[in-house]
């Protein structure tokens, strides 16, 4: 039995919160590797939804250890708030069912305060953040004055801590006008949380290492998808951490031997929230069909989501990036009922034609999509578990995709609902 990475192929909400619930059946581990409380999963189980954050889906399961690995960025306040929550969904969360890497940098109200900042400034380019800190904390993780969840077991060590982090902040916040912080003010924010992270605390690295000798499955759960990376994203319109599958050994602590399998979950169309380049984006009525039949909303933000059709072009560059083995492809039954399907299989720039996306902003903004059309299906694919169940161009329609992006469909979902998938191949068994 293997271990199974899932990322995102496309611009993030996929849907990889139900395909992790689904595969942690499968897994003994489930481990969050990067990103922080902005990457958000919608479950539905039995009939209840439960809305994660910054916990791995795979707390929702009993019996599963859930991780959040070092690579992630940590916010203790919007920790605590999240396990009340759930605890009050009927989840169980204590130290033997969740367990945070001691090395994983903590996201503060001072990060959340320069993310809300830097968006609503009138002069440079907006990225369309949550607002959850996220970036400020990594910048700081990066700079080497992050205090990090191990910091808070050490209460002693915290003020030199906040007096090196505050000597970076405080000049910034005097050149954008604001009031500057007090060391006892962070002191209080982070002593009056910690008792509720210490007992959760532990060497990630080395847990995870014991786990996987004793042939525990291990399942890396990830956060936005492969357009929203750090280094191979519509930059600069990202998220701050690395997306892509290989960010899975680096951000738990464990070599990339260990990854195994990687899973790329996969729109059958494409959505964006935020700003920046969306070349198959439908701002018209296609578009707000697929925005209202697919509830496009953000799980954190609520934000709508930009709406388009399915780009493989894109996902073919997402397969090469992660070296993915196999798609699970959610949201068919979205397109039920439309008499035409079209797909995005190549790009005009400059009146040539390219296979691949530009990594230049401008030329990624010039591109012009070229659509391929098919026939629609006026049968419905909902709660669909059986290739048998699905109309004809359905399945024709999902054959072209694998052709098109040159990779497998391992899952096929076909509604919210955790049992409603269909499974081609099991990546635990590769």
């Amino acid at each position: 039995m293997g271990n199974v990475v899932v990322i995102g192929s496309q611009w993030g909400d996929e849907g990889k919160g139900k395909i992790v619930d689904w595969l942690s059946e499968r897994a003994d581990v489930v481990v969050r590797f990067q990103g922080g409380h902005n990457a958000g999963h919608t479950l539905v189980v039995d009939g209840v939804s439960y809305k994660l954050s910054l916990l791995p889906s795979g707390l929702v399961r009993s019996g599963k250890l859930s991780v959040i690995g070092n690579g992630v960025v940590f916010d203790p306040h919007a920790f605590v708030a999240e396990r009340k929550r759930l605890e009050g969904q009927g989840v169980t969360i204590d130290p033997t069912t969740l367990r945070i890497a001691d090395n994983a940098a903590l996201i503060l109200s001072i990060h959340r305060e320069l993310d809300a900042t830097r968006e609503s400034a009138n002069a440079g380019t907006k990225i369309g953040t949550t607002g959850r800190g996220i970036g400020p904390a990594y910048e700081d993780k990066v700079g080497r004055r992050a205090i990090r969840v191990m910091d808070l077991a050490h209460p002693e060590s915290l003020p030199e801590r906040i007096e090196r982090l505050l000597a970076h902040h405080n000049a910034l916040r005097r050149g954008l006008g604001q009031e500057e912080i007090e060391t006892s003010a962070l002191l209080e924010e982070l002593t009056s949380v910690a008792d509720e992270i210490v007992p959760f605390m532990d060497r990630v690295w080395r847990l995870l290492d014991e786990r996987r000798k004793a042939g525990a499955r291990i399942l890396f759960e990830g956060a936005q998808g492969t357009l929203l990376d750090i280094d191979h994203g519509t930059y600069p319109f990202v998220t701050s951490s690395n997306t892509v599958s290989g960010q899975a050994a680096a951000g738990s602590g464990l070599g990339p031997g260990s990854v195994g399998f990687v899973l790329g979950i996969t729109k059958a169309y494409t959505t964006r929230v935020g700003e920046g380049p969306f070349p198959s984006e439908q701002d018209n009525e296609v578009g707000t069909f697929l925005g209202e039949r697919g509830r496009e909303f953000g799980t954190v933000t609520g934000r709508k989501r930009r709406c388009g059709w399915f780009d493989a072009v894109l996902v073919r560059q997402a397969v090469a990036v992660n070296g993915i083995d196999g798609l699970a492809l959610t949201k068919l039954d979205v397109l039920d009922g439309l008499e035409e399907i079209k797909v995005v299989v190549g790009y005009k720039l400059n009146g040539k034609t390219i296979d691949y996306f530009p990594a230049s902003l401008s030329e990624q903004r010039q591109v012009e999509p070229i659509y391929e059309s098919f026939e629609g299906w006026q049968e419905t694919t909902a709660g669909a578990r059986r290739w048998s169940d699905l109309p004809a161009q359905a399945v024709k329609y999902v054959r072209h995709i694998e052709e098109l992006v040159e990779a497998p469909v391992t899952l096929l979902s076909t509604s919210p609902e955790r049992d409603d998938t269909i499974l081609v191949r099991d990546p635990f068994q590769d």
